[in-house]
């Protein structure tokens, strides 16, 4: 299934020794860029919340957010001894170089990030809860996409068969211009060219017609929209080869307007242009 970069989700959890919250945003972006804010007692999650996001997203630019209110009891909290020892060390060493400063007192050690923890029971448990809330967003926010991608497919397929409608509009036109076109340069030539034979007068015209002869960019635009339903059908990630086939669809039908010689398939190759310029704009959410 095609896939929108632009997605929204967000899960909560309660649990024994606190609750949390997750959301997740993300918006178009060129590759995969990912954004956690999150309290600083999840961060060593946050290389497996990373991982969890890459293997569902290949582009877009992607913001999750964290919170976590604890509520534990005193009881239920121990020191970090390790912490505590090193400030102990540091405060040591500090006031053996300046004598007159004041030493840090319990509120202040209390206070210091890192020194009260979860005892491991709990900190698995903390684990488990937000490793489990991000598998739910994720779910969210891939159906989320999904329902985005479906409705960009609809909006670029009903595009598609508008450009081919103008396309098979502006077929039979193009004969009857090139001959009519032909008729006013053999007299013109004539004119201008009153000596010359008329070998030499069939040889320009059909010099100019090949130029004003369109065939090419109308057989080229009916295979890149080909392409293209193929790439919608298979699905996956196809925003960048559906951003090609619109630089390839643009190009025929400036060709087809720059070359064109009847005033209804130059209409139609503006159309197209409008046309295809809309669905570049909605390609660039596509993942």
């Amino acid at each position: 299934m095609i896939l929108s970069m632009t997605g929204y989700a967000n899960a909560s959890a309660d649990f024994a020794t606190g609750s949390l919250t997750l959301e997740l945003r993300a918006v178009n972006h060129r590759y995969l860029d990912i954004q956690i804010r999150m309290p600083e007692e999840l961060r060593s999650h946050e290389n497996t919340l990373r991982e969890m996001i890459a293997a569902v997203l290949q582009r877009g630019k992607v913001e999750c957010r964290i919170s976590h209110s604890a509520r534990e009891a005193l009881g239920s909290t121990v020191l970090n001894r390790d912490l505590l020892t090193q400030l102990a060390a540091w405060n040591r060493e500090v006031q053996s170089v300046l004598p007159d400063a004041a030493s840090l007192d319990v509120a202040d050690v209390l206070r210091w990030n890192g020194m009260l923890k979860a005892p491991e029971s709990a900190s698995d448990e903390l684990r488990a809860a937000l490793i489990g809330l991000m598998e739910q967003a994720l779910r969210e926010f891939t159906a989320f996409r999904a329902r985005e991608g479906e409705r960009l497919s609809a909006f670029l397929s009903e595009r598609m068969e508008k450009i081919e409608s103008l396309r098979r509009e502006a077929m039979p036109h193009v004969p009857a211009a090139i001959a009519a076109y032909e008729a006013r340069i053999i007299k013109r030539l004539q004119d201008a060219l009153q000596n010359a034979d008329d070998e030499r007068v069939r040889q320009e015209v059909a010099l100019f017609a090949s130029k004003i002869d369109v065939d090419e960019e109308l057989s080229r635009l009916e295979s890149h929209l080909s392409e293209m339903r193929r790439i919608l059908k298979q699905g996956s990630a196809a925003g960048k080869r559906l951003d090609f086939l619109m630089q390839e669809l643009n190009r025929e039908a400036n060709t087809l307007g720059s070359k064109s010689v009847d005033a209804e398939v130059s209409r139609s190759a503006m159309e197209m242009k409008v046309l295809i310029e809309q669905m570049r704009e909605q390609i660039q959410n596509l993942e």
